[in-house]
């Protein structure tokens, strides 16, 4: 489980992030990113660092299959906090095909695509 200040808490903030951020795209995840020490928000921090939200559809596959990819990507998103900055909104969009990714597939994944994205050491 990610702790309250790392997670989004509306539909805006997804919206936003979508609308606003740039993105990449995997083979498992898209990624979108909104970095706020840039643009119309510029200064505004988040309290307790980056935020992430996580967006799996049904075509990822049945429910035992979404929960369990949405454990997986908490869990590589965790490990990534230290390499955003506290400025940083995550969206993570699951594909169909990380339903059978492992975990080690999820994070390479999202990693290239942060590194796509211009965010260093990812």
């Amino acid at each position: 489980m990610l702790p309250k200040q790392h997670k989004f808490t509306s539909p805006a903030e997804f919206g936003r992030t979508i609308k606003r951020g740039r993105r990449a795209g995997t083979r498992t995840v898209v990624v979108h990113l909104l970095d706020h020490s840039t643009g119309p928000d510029a200064g505004i921090a988040h309290q307790g660092g980056p935020r992430v939200g996580l967006i799996v559809s049904k075509a990822v596959g049945n429910a035992v299959i979404r929960h369990r990819t949405s454990r997986r990507l908490r869990h590589v998103c965790a490990g990534l906090f230290e390499l955003m900055p506290d400025t940083t909104d995550l969206v993570v969009r699951a594909l169909a095909s990380a339903g059978a990714a492992s975990t080690s597939d999820l994070e390479r994944d999202i990693r290239k695509a942060l590194r796509r994205l211009g965010v260093t050491d990812a």
